[in-house]
């Protein structure tokens, strides 16, 4: 066991994955030479070579569509886009080609690629720098969406990820990168896709987010428990497929649902599962669901002050669990 953080547990389970599968690449824009604009490969290029980590055009839809080639022919490509902003050149690539090669093909053909984004606000990255952009994608069958908030989470994700004969898209929150540490395992492990967390126990309120947003909910779940607010804590982990199974018997449990999620309120990820609660668990709700979300703004400010105003924290949190507490 070894206490590391969040970047440094996605670098290790590429290593470690290219180290067992050399049909396994990497490719992105400056992921080899220099390691990443977050220093994610960092090491990957001198170990490996230039010809399983691979310096890219700045061409996202290029990098996806040599991937999806690359896994046609028997690679597993992990191909890293900059940043999640950047991701919408490759969108028909990701959502007309990938998602659809199964169904397409009668079930003959696979697409085991990886595609690896750092997204989310509060690191002052303004407005192509910030996005959060999960709900495009959750809302494509054929896609398998994975943000995960711990260390330990990155790690067996990312090895399922990279392991799964279908396209995988993988969030990783850059303010969390160097900020958030944990206990690791030395072995192989893996974390199975598709499985929520219960990160904290509790029976009054149940409180649903990922990634950054999950650990947010942690700190306000502590805040109003000192006010006698026992709340539950959801950690998806997982988009799609989504764990209704652990959603619903938590939200069973406590009568009551907050969803927490950085991206903008309208048509964001929390709908989905406010209309799924609804749906499925009407008859246990004391209250209404409620959602914790970033203004429907176009972008998150570069000022300060104004990002602040945008980002949603565990202060945000906690006043929307006291708000439906008193229901």
């Amino acid at each position: 066991m070894a206490i590391r953080t969040f970047l440094e547990a996605i670098r290790d389970t590429l290593g470690e994955e290219m180290r067992r599968d050399p049909s396994i690449i990497v490719l992105g824009e400056d992921v080899g030479v220099k390691g990443g604009v977050f220093l994610v490969t960092d090491g990957l290029h001198a170990e490996f070579g230039e010809t399983r980590v691979i310096d890219t055009p700045l061409t996202e839809s290029m990098i996806v569509g040599t991937s999806i080639g690359a896994a046609a022919n028997g690679l597993r490509p992990v191909a890293e886009i900059q940043f999640a902003d950047f991701i919408f050149p490759a969108f028909n690539q990701i959502v007309s080609e990938a998602a659809r090669m199964r169904y397409r093909s009668n079930n003959a053909f696979g697409c085991p690629i990886t595609i690896r984004a750092p997204y989310g606000g509060g690191v002052h990255g303004a407005l192509y720098h910030s996005q959060s952009v999960e709900a495009f994608f959750t809302h494509v069958p054929g896609l398998k969406v994975i943000v995960p908030s711990t260390p330990y989470d990155a790690k067996g994700l990312l090895r399922s990820a990279i392991r799964d004969d279908d396209p995988v898209l993988f969030f990783e929150h850059k303010k969390m990168y160097r900020s958030v540490r944990g206990d690791v395992p030395d072995g192989e492990y893996t974390v199975p896709i598709g499985r929520a967390a219960v990160t904290r126990v509790g029976t009054r309120v149940t409180v649903v987010a990922y990634g950054l947003m999950a650990h947010y909910a942690l700190e306000a779940a502590e805040r109003v428990a000192e006010e006698g607010i026992s709340v539950e804590v959801v950690d998806l982990r997982t988009l799609r497929p989504l764990d209704r199974e652990t959603l619903l018997g938590s939200v069973r449990k406590t009568g009551k649902c907050l969803v927490v999620y950085e991206d903008n309120r309208f048509g964001g990820y929390g709908a989905e599962i406010a209309a799924i609660v609804a749906e499925e668990a009407f008859d246990y709700l004391d209250g209404p669901v409620m959602r914790v979300a970033g203004p429907d703004v176009p972008g998150v400010p570069y000022n300060h002050v104004l990002e602040d105003w945008f980002m949603v924290n565990p202060e945000k949190i906690a006043e929307g669990i006291r708000t439906l507490a008193a229901y």
